[in-house]
């Protein structure tokens, strides 16, 4: 009988409570990273290729329920249970400014040209903070209909998305009047809202959907039923041609994005999943459990046998690299079977 291929991820310990949130650097002349937010108050900073540890943001006295890095990955951001966002020197750890806050900030991002951090938490009020003027008070942008779950920025920095924790849809703010301009509607509160590399889609997680729009023209591309309840859901950012999702059943699922069938289903994690990120290169991906892990799955893993012992964060000698069932998949849709030409869309 064959034995079975699973796929082996980087398991990256260190935190000592859930994982909730991750995000990937772009690429840098000194490579990518990784930064995640744990309820343990830690930021942790790691080589986003290897997911070696680099260092830990140590100054926040609540949850961390976000994290990021500017476009150059000098600067971290940090959001907190606290009542606070932090901004960080990614170079040396030392903290550079404590944004105060009135309640929980659960959301924080860097402007696409690093100038201005955003936030939002439970107060239902979007911030945004001149990181040129670090003391000045920042600009308000309110009438969130409730606790506010995630942000992002897109379309060159004169847009913000914003979802929240327990309202539907995701609202998207015109910063030149500060209203309202569009909502993507959900059926569930939106858990993940991810804006692609190239800036074409939007990705959302809501209850068991995963769902892809148009940031342009804001109409709903696609939209798939998951196997359970998802929290976190990301595109493929070099190709587009494939997305990850993770939530309740503790799997990272991996989908074909053109016609939503399952290429692959990565176990591992002993807790639910709660944010699933791909690293800007496309050729790995990241996850961040209940558990308190971070793992690192490669786009077309290293496996092994499935009756081998499960190597740490180094491949023992049994371990070799294998054209993975999900890249000869993909490869499949690509090309069409029988020879047929398959919509790229």
């Amino acid at each position: 009988m064959e034995k079975k291929k699973v796929a082996v991820p980087l398991v990256c310990h260190g935190h000592s409570r859930p994982v909730v949130d991750l995000f990937y650097s772009p690429i840098t002349p000194d490579g990518f990273f990784l930064i995640s937010a744990s309820k343990d108050s830690t930021p942790m900073l790691r080589n986003g290729e290897t997911g070696d540890w680099i260092g830990t943001f140590e100054g926040h006295k609540g949850a961390v329920w976000s994290s990021c890095l500017d476009t150059k990955a000098l600067r971290a951001a940090s959001a907190s249970a606290d009542f606070s966002a932090k901004l960080w020197d990614a170079l040396t750890g030392d903290e550079l400014h404590s944004f105060e806050h009135k309640h929980i900030v659960r959301a924080c991002a860097f402007s696409e040209d690093s100038r201005h951090l955003l936030t939002g938490g439970i107060e239902k009020i979007l911030r945004i903070f001149d990181l040129n003027r670090l003391d000045a008070a920042p600009r308000e942008v309110d009438n969130s209909p409730g606790s506010i779950r995630t942000v992002a920025w897109f379309q060159s920095d004169q847009t913000i998305l914003s979802s929240c924790t327990d309202t539907n849809g995701v609202r998207l703010w015109d910063l030149r009047s500060g209203k309202i301009v569009q909502i993507l509607e959900t059926k569930s509160p939106v858990t993940s809202a991810e804006v692609s590399r190239d800036g074409r889609y939007i990705t959302t997680a809501d209850g068991s959907t995963v769902k892809f729009w148009d940031s342009n023209h804001f109409g709903l591309v696609k939209s798939y039923n998951m196997p359970c309840n998802v929290e976190s859901a990301s595109l493929e950012p070099k190709n587009g041609n494939m997305f990850i999702a993770g939530g309740e059943d503790m799997w990272v699922h991996v989908f074909d994005f053109h016609t939503g069938e399952e290429l692959g289903c990565n176990k591992g994690h002993h807790g639910p999943i709660h944010c699933v990120r791909f690293a800007p290169g496309g050729e790995s991906f990241a996850s961040g459990s209940e558990d308190g892990t971070i793992r690192i799955w490669q786009t077309s893993p290293v496996s092994r046998e499935e009756s081998d012992p499960v190597p740490s964060n180094a491949p023992n000698p049994k371990v070799k690299a294998v054209a993975d069932e999900v890249y000869r998949k993909l490869q499949s849709a690509q090309t069409g079977k029988e020879g047929n030409v398959v919509e790229r869309g």
